[in-house]
């Protein structure tokens, strides 16, 4: 028997809570929790629950600090309900970890459809209609930290969708994902790549390195430059189909070179994430890149500049890098040397050194953007009528 989804419903308005505890009993497979003495009693019976719904009315405009905490809970969705739900609204209350919203009055057919997906989604047992995303960090130019981009990236991937993440070490020289997040796994990529008939769903979930209790799982560098050697261009493009059958979201983390296996993971990414900082030498490598990428038949929307250590008061400002690389920067990622190298020398990811340091909430705010862009878009084109054109400066914002 599938165990009940604990569900707490969050609002001042009697006739609503009671109207939703009935859809809920009437829908069934759902247990509704009552009788919290305040929110820090909720958060932390959320904390303990294997599997949870949180619905909040947002007249109450105080619950969105508080479903940004709960949206932490492992297993736990958020619905938020709204009577009418602006663009500004959907874009603020899904950077807060809502994924479902619902207008008022409810309409039983469309709450019932979100609580379908709500219970798929908790089982294990939702299909996703769009197709899995594979991002790649890359960067001509060494030590400009696209390894900590990679990681912090997909473990927030992991925590904001609660879905599967899969972090590959494609540095077979010097790789370093499982130094920066202390992991000693017991396979990496070479056994991988040996064993294709192997290669499924359950074997990649119990076979990949997973990253304390979240969804993301770590596919490691060879430990052995041999090994690397053995690796072919044609086996690294066969893992990439296969992954993107098991996972949500692949992260990539290349070495600096433009080799084989390196332009097989470029050549396969629906995002690149070119990583730079805004001094001359990494400005005139990033340009190199551009104009290499523009050479390999890329489109532009493809290539994304990620600005890493980002000063404001740095003497050559963001847009005039802009005018340099002729392309709009997509992401700053701020500089904070002492979280970083805390994170670093202790194996851990910024959120778990300082979650509300401004590194730690650029990471989370980067993770949201990316995986919610067509979900987003679509709720907003649900519930207002903003033009295609207004959607896209808002969801650019």
């Amino acid at each position: 028997m599938t165990e009940k989804v604990s569900t707490v419903i969050l609002s001042h308005e009697g006739n609503l809570k009671e109207l939703l505890t009935l859809y809920l009993q009437e829908y069934g497979g759902f247990d509704v929790l009552d009788g919290f003495a305040g929110n820090s009693e909720i958060y932390n019976t959320l904390s303990a629950l294997p599997k949870s719904l949180v619905i909040a009315d947002m007249q109450d405009e105080s619950l969105m600090e508080f479903i940004t905490e709960a949206a932490d809970c492992p297993n736990c969705k958020i619905l938020a309900v709204s009577e009418n739900p602006t663009v500004d609204f959907i874009v603020k209350v899904m950077r807060a970890g809502a994924k479902e919203i619902l207008t008022s009055p409810i309409i039983k057919t469309e709450f019932f459809d979100v609580l379908k997906r709500v219970t798929e989604q908790l089982n294990g047992e939702y299909q996703k209609v769009n197709k899995c995303r594979m991002m790649t960090v890359f960067s001509n130019k060494g030590g400009i930290g696209k390894t900590s981009i990679a990681l912090n990236l997909a473990l927030e991937l992991a925590k904001t969708t609660k879905e599967n993440v899969a972090l590959i070490d494609l540095n077979f020289q010097l790789g370093d994902i499982t130094t920066f997040m202390d992991l000693k796994p017991s396979f990496n990529i070479s056994y991988m790549l040996k064993n294709p008939d192997k290669l499924n769903k359950d074997f990649l979930l119990n076979t990949l390195e997973r990253y304390k209790n979240t969804s993301l799982y770590v596919l490691a560098d060879p430990p052995y430059f041999k090994q690397a050697d053995d690796i072919s261009s044609k086996q690294v493009a066969r893992l990439f189909e296969i992954l993107r059958e098991s996972f949500s979201y692949i992260v990539v983390d290349t070495d600096s070179s433009f080799d084989g296996k390196t332009i097989t993971a470029l050549d396969n990414s629906d995002l690149l994430f070119l990583v730079t900082c805004i001094n001359l030498p990494a400005l005139r490598n990033c340009q190199r890149c551009l104009d290499l990428f523009e050479k390999l038949g890329y489109e532009d929307e493809k290539v994304q500049i990620l600005v890493n250590r980002y000063m404001e008061n740095d003497e050559i400002k963001a847009e005039d890098a802009e005018k340099v690389l002729n392309k709009e920067i997509y992401w700053k990622i701020p500089n904070n040397y002492f979280t970083m190298m805390a994170a670093i020398n202790k194996g851990v990811t910024v959120s778990e050194i300082n979650a509300s340091s401004n590194v730690a909430q650029s990471y989370k705010e980067l993770a949201i953007h990316v995986s919610d862009s067509i979900h987003r878009r679509k709720l907003i084109k649900k519930y207002t009528s903003s033009s295609v054109e207004n959607i896209d400066n808002i969801l650019k914002g």
